[in-house]
Parts: structure tokens; sequence; C-alpha cells
């Protein structure tokens, strides 16, 4: 699978793709003690201005959301933004989209959770199943929770980690406990973080690398080779 040819002259701008080569761990277990983000693959997305952001995020979702099962969180700085993504994306009929708020009842919070997990589940069990296996595609859908960091899982009050096997920061965190944050909150082991970067956002990019001692590789063409 390839990434479609985005339809405007200025996304056709968008840099080529170079696969990272770091060895992935094999297991699927949920995130836990051991959890270290440097087991983690770490790959940015460069766009080259903010106005095809949301529609390189589409075409991003339009490739690793077709996986069946796929556990996907998307991770906003704020609750505007996590607005505007939700709406641009709750309308993909291959992805079951879920918004975390910070006003939603706790057992409408619960449920949400509770969905993701159980898409974990079914996306540990299936990891190897296609689209075309004779199940109904509207059952192999992927799951995705949409979330600013004030709404991730609390692990200290008991929640827990949410274990997807990919994570989008569509907004950079500008510092680094927050970025780790969201790599133990949100991924299993063997997980992967795609970082959307535009502009001056490469040097946040480059900071939080450094500060943590990770290796963010840009994203491959070929998103198969990394799921």
């Amino acid at each position: 699978m390839e990434i479609k040819a985005l339809a405007t002259a200025g996304r056709e701008t968008r840099r080529g793709m170079a696969i990272d080569h770091q060895e992935a761990l094999s297991s699927s277990s949920p995130a836990s003690s051991s959890f270290h983000p440097s087991a983690v693959r770490h790959f940015y997305v460069a766009v080259d201005r903010l106005l095809f952001k949301m529609d390189t995020l589409v075409d991003l979702l339009g490739v690793t959301g077709r996986r069946p099962f796929l556990p996907v969180v998307l991770c906003c700085n704020s609750r505007d933004e996590l607005d505007a993504v939700y709406s641009a994306v709750s309308n993909l009929t291959f992805i079951s989209s879920f918004p975390l708020y910070s006003d939603q009842s706790e057992t409408e919070r619960a449920s949400v959770l509770e969905n993701f997990r159980q898409s974990t589940i079914r996306w540990n069990q299936n990891a190897n199943a296609h689209p075309d296996d004779g199940v109904d595609p509207d059952n192999q859908k992927s799951c995705m929770i949409v979330v600013t960091d004030a709404c991730l899982p609390f692990i200290t009050l008991g929640e827990a980690p949410l274990a997807a096997r990919v994570l989008i920061n569509y907004e950079l965190p500008s510092k680094k406990e927050t970025y780790l944050r969201r790599i133990s909150t949100c991924l299993a082991a063997d997980g992967i973080v795609i970082n959307m970067v535009v502009g001056g956002e490469v040097v946040i990019l480059k900071g939080l690398e450094e500060n943590s001692g990770l290796i963010v590789a840009e994203m491959p063409i070929n998103i198969s080779e990394i799921l």
C-alpha cells in the first residue's frame, strides 16, 4: 500500500519518505512496567504548510486506518484542535473514531476506553487479517481515540494504558516529558509513533529527539513495512 498522491499542487511537494531500519520488537503485549520508549519506532511526516496538514492526516489514515481492527490514538495539544480533527475524521467509513473530552461523564469516558481496549484485543488476535478475508468490513473497522494530554488515561488513578498499535502526534508537545507520557500511556511495547511536522516544528522534533535519546526517522512510503 502507498499513500495516495495528494490532489493539489501544494501537497504534491511533500517530501519522499525513507524507511526506518530499526528492528521492531515481536511482542504485541500491552504497556507494562518493562515498557521503554526506545522499544517503540518513531517516525515523522513532513507537511509543507499548515494549510495541508488536515488533508495529509486524512490521506495517512486512508492507508493506516484500513488495517482490520487497528487501534490508533491521535493526540492534539488543545480542545479546539481536537474538535477540528474529530470533525474531519469522524465520517471516515473505515475507522470508528471516539473523542475523549475533559467534560465527559465518567460513564461515557469508561465506555470509550473499554471499546478501545476491546479493539486492541481484536488486533492482537487478528493481526494478520485482511479486509478480503470474508468477514463483514463493518466488523473489521480500525478504532481511533482522539485526545488531548489532559484526557489521557490516568495510570496513577487506576486506569489502564491504551496499548494502541499506532500513536499519531497531530501536534507535537513542546516538552519531552509530555512526549514520553503519550508513548507510555498510549502504546503497546511494539507500537509506532507518527509525528506530523509542519515547517518550524522540525526544530521542536529534533529537540525532543536529542533530549530523549530517541531516533526519529522519516516515514516510509510503503506503510505496510512498519505496521
